[in-house]
């Protein structure tokens, strides 16, 4: 298991990440990535999908209006 260290830059905060890690995600200095927090609490970062970001565009517009149904859909 490795660590990352998060440190301020200007007025963010980012983290460097082991060459290995970028390697294994396929991506390099300027890419876009997913950054997810799944239901147990974890946080999963992916890459960058532009048919998976229509997707969650088009999520994020029926998850209000559809709040209960997608609830009662989650717990079956």
């Amino acid at each position: 298991m490795d660590t990352i260290k998060f440190r301020k830059i200007g007025n963010s905060v980012g983290a460097t990440f082991p060459q290995e890690y970028l390697k294994h995600l396929g991506v390099e200095s300027g890419d876009e990535v997913f950054i997810i927090k799944e239901a147990d609490g974890r946080i999963v970062l992916t890459t960058y999908d532009p048919d998976f970001a229509a997707t969650m565009e088009a999520y994020k517009k029926v998850k209000k209006r559809y709040r209960n149904t997608l609830k009662t859909l989650a717990d079956e």
